[in-house]
């Protein structure tokens, strides 16, 4: 049976560190504020209600962000985040909850929902990373001892529990007064160890007036295939087109998906496709383009790059695209993990001119945006 889910975002804090006159989750930043963007994140089936903690310098402007999104409510925080966490604990009956800091925007919901499985499953998930930074412990301004790596991971949010536990913990923690700086702290002191469940490197927190710039890298590609393979259909973004014939390649030629992959290494400012899919290894005869670009995906996730939005435009004399279009950019929605919405695929043909004209081929462009 499904347990009710509660996201408690915490937006009490003034963001001091960052050096802005106002509350950083307030600050323009992306499609609004960091604050809607992680209110977002949490705005789907799976989460049953959210509650957003906020001082009182910043209620009615919180409370003006959450009546946009349903099943959300504002309570008022406490002095330290302690105290914020326990009163958004109370303002739900949910059975689970997730707390997370309104200063990490870009959690996904495939790691929220790998959160709650690892609730249901072991009692607590904690978000977290391993540490690929060495880290040491420091006396006087000299480094004192480093610890092994190996057994170090960076904590992130969401942090889940069940509600009933984590309260007890958080009630036992205001009656001595203690403070804590995150919830698996809480947890391990009053109930046991906490569980930990996969976070992700781009799931950062905004701490700095430096992490509000916006970081974005452009790429281009393009790509020509020749029809002549003996084959009724030709491959576009993984879609079957039918086709006089297929397009010649070494892969299943799908020339759209190369076009593409060009685009986003080359925007990441990595090698383009024939250094990582040579022509002239087996590995790769036949193989899915759309495999390759998840290959290419995870290249740009080990960097810290996602995809903002897509622009490709085919041109081919033959076959007729139009109908495919919404079907390719839902395709390469899925794969690249962005809405279809932020996809544009447009079809032209050549004029009769050339060889896309003489019906010989098909040539793609795509340009790219990386965040």
């Amino acid at each position: 049976m499904k347990r009710t889910v509660c996201a408690i975002i915490c937006a009490a804090g003034n963001g001091s560190r960052a050096g802005f006159d106002k509350n950083k989750l307030l600050v323009p930043f992306a499609d609004g504020c960091a604050l809607e963007t992680a209110l977002r994140a949490f705005d789907f089936a799976a989460i049953d209600e959210i509650v957003i903690t906020a001082s009182e310098r910043d209620f009615s402007e919180i409370s003006k962000i959450a009546a946009a999104t349903p099943r959300t409510k504002v309570v008022l925080g406490g002095d330290t985040r302690t105290q914020s966490v326990y009163h958004a604990l109370k303002a739900t009956s949910a059975e689970l909850v997730l707390i997370h800091d309104g200063a990490r925007p870009f959690i996904t919901r495939e790691h929220i929902e790998g959160c709650i499985q690892s609730v249901n499953a072991f009692g607590s998930g904690i978000c977290a990373i391993p540490c690929s930074d060495t880290v040491a412990f420091t006396e006087n301004g000299y480094i004192k001892s480093v610890p092994d790596r190996a057994g170090l991971v960076q904590i992130q949010t969401p942090q889940g529990f069940f509600r009933e536990n984590i309260l007890f913990a958080y009630e036992r923690a205001i009656e001595s007064e203690e403070t804590f700086t995150d919830d698996s702290s809480v947890f391990a002191r009053y109930c046991g160890k906490p569980r930990l469940c996969a976070g992700a490197r781009e799931n950062i927190k905004l701490t700095y007036a430096s992490d509000f710039e916006s970081v974005r890298r452009c790429g281009f590609g393009v790509d020509t295939h020749a029809f002549g393979k003996e084959q009724d259909y030709i491959l576009l973004a993984g879609v079957k087109i039918p086709s006089d014939s297929g397009l010649i390649a070494h892969s299943d030629g799908d020339v759209l998906v190369h076009a593409l992959m060009d685009a986003l290494l080359s925007a990441a400012g990595l090698r383009d496709i024939g250094y990582y899919f040579p022509d002239k290894d087996e590995k790769w005869k036949g193989a899915s383009s759309m495999q390759m670009l998840s290959i290419v995906m995870q290249m740009l996730k080990e960097k810290g790059y996602a995809v903002q939005n897509v622009s490709i435009a085919i041109q081919a004399e033959k076959p007729r695209l139009a109908k495919y279009i919404d079907e390719m950019k839902n395709a390469l929605s899925c794969a690249l993990k962005i809405d279809p919405t932020a996809i544009g695929i447009s079809a032209g043909t050549n004029e009769g001119l050339g060889y896309i004209g003489e019906g010989k081929g098909i040539t793609v462009n795509a340009y790219v945006l990386l965040r």
